[in-house]
């Protein structure tokens, strides 16, 4: 048994420029242990957690943006196009963790030993640009909620989210579990407060139903399309592939072929299972919007500021935009917590250079904070919405860069030994970065030239 273990290693590390490899995070690596013995729920409790963490970024404040003006315009329509992403986002996050499982390295650093420098170079850059415009969405998210609930000036409530490194810095020192509890936690208050929104504006349940499935018009009306693909964008998150690649190794599972195959087994469960609380969540701002602006004819509201003010009058309760406002604010704080993780993970990885987590992570905030702060001071919450808006955009262009890369590797047999994909899977992953890549196209040319 050992010497074929050791064979299937010798073949993946042969697949690679380098074999040796730094761990990917190390002050977590390999932290957390499992059960070696036990029921199935004993042991896939021990992996849940790194799968709700990749989740927060499937449901950040860019999602609210896309999710709010897809509901208020078309009504139910776009439903589809969040099932469709988050359908694409389940595939794509099994392949991510099975990457850092199989191989031991994060998607960054499984870049980094394929390609050339100057390639891993452009790579990294577009990553970078990516975690920005992700980060930039979740400050502003963040302001805009404390300002709708404390009145706090917007650019003084952007200052106030730096302090998050800080949170972060004192739960890793606790644990890795602090972490991925909290962010449990925060997913569960976000959706208790749209399961109690539902409630309240009494949604079309057969309007809703019909909205899952894909409609003509979605491709033939190009308000519509453009909507589309920015819900793309912001559903499927490029930086989250790296995120999960890295933190799935957190998991202290046997390096050997069927301890490997059980990892990937309950990984696969854990993002898969998160992905469908995202999956709500998204449909939840959507079915919102629809059931009370659309629905009244209101279809200019885009703005997450006009849609709290709007929710109490129609609502006939002032608890409906305080619940809206709540959820905003843990969406924009949880996404933060894995943002900057990923930014670690990404320069890390990509550059082979290690910072002090804390300076890292506040490389990541000022890099966010301070175009907000010029923003927000000179155009206001108008331009912090465009800007809003913009960071998705950027997002989805990006995506192509990432998904590439992890298809290509995980169908690699040299790479990934016996865990390669299988036939159909190759080709369904494939398909879905070609359709990544042509719907980011078309948004280009939209974006320019319609």
């Amino acid at each position: 048994m050992m010497n074929k273990n050791a064979t299937v290693l010798k073949d993946i590390n042969e697949g690679w420029r380098n074999s040796a490899n730094q761990p990917s995070l190390p002050e977590v690596h390999n932290s957390l242990r499992i059960p070696k013995t036990g029921s199935w729920l004993r042991k896939f409790i021990a992996f849940a957690g790194p799968g709700y963490m990749v989740a927060v970024g499937y449901m950040d404040p860019g999602n609210w943006a896309t999710d709010i003006g897809g509901g208020s315009q078309f009504g139910y329509t776009l439903l589809a196009a969040i099932l469709i992403s988050n359908l694409m986002a389940i595939l794509l996050q099994a392949l991510a963790g099975k990457l850092g499982i199989v191989t031991g390295r994060d998607l960054a650093q499984a870049c980094r030993d394929h390609y050339s420098k100057p390639v891993s170079f452009v790579l990294w850059v577009m990553c970078e640009i990516a975690i920005a415009a992700c980060d930039l969405a979740e400050v502003i998210g963040s302001a805009i909620a404390l300002q709708l609930l404390f009145g706090i000036p917007l650019v003084l409530g952007i200052l106030i989210t730096a302090l998050d490194v800080l949170i972060i810095l004192f739960l890793q020192n606790k644990g890795f579990r602090y972490i991925e509890s909290l962010v449990i936690v925060l997913i569960v208050t976000i959706g208790g407060c749209f399961i109690s929104e539902m409630i309240m504006s009494k949604p079309d349940v057969g309007g809703i139903m019909i909205g899952f499935i894909p409609h003509s018009e979605i491709i033939t009306n190009p308000a519509m399309l453009y909507l589309a693909i920015s819900i793309l964008g912001a559903t499927v998150m490029p930086h989250n592939l790296y995120l999960h690649s890295s933190i799935v190794q957190t998991r202290k599972y046997e390096r050997t072929s069927l301890g490997k195959r059980e990892a990937i087994h309950f990984s696969t469960w854990d993002s898969s299972i998160a992905l469908f609380f995202a999956l709500f969540i998204n449909a939840a701002i959507l079915i919102l919007s629809a059931a009370t602006f659309h629905r009244l004819g209101m279809t200019g509201i885009e703005k997450i500021g006009d849609a709290y003010i709007a929710l109490s009058p129609i609502l006939g309760t002032t608890l409906g935009s305080i619940l809206f406002a709540v959820a905003l604010l843990a969406s924009g704080q949880n996404s933060t917590l894995t943002g900057t993780l990923a930014g670690q993970i990404v320069m890390e990885g990509f550059l082979n250079i290690r910072l002090r987590p804390w300076i890292r992570r506040l490389i990541t905030r000022m890099i966010a904070i301070i175009p907000a702060v010029i923003v927000a001071i000179v155009a206001g919450e108008k331009g912090t919405f465009s800007l809003l808006i913009l960071s998705q955009v950027i997002l989805s262009f990006q995506l192509s860069f990432a998904v590439v890369p992890l298809v290509k590797f995980t169908s690699d047999k040299k790479k990934m030994g016996e865990f390669a994909n299988p036939l159909w899977m190759s080709l369904l992953a494939w398909f879905v970065a070609g359709l990544i890549m042509l719907l980011n196209a078309y948004l280009l040319f939209q974006t320019f030239f319609g």
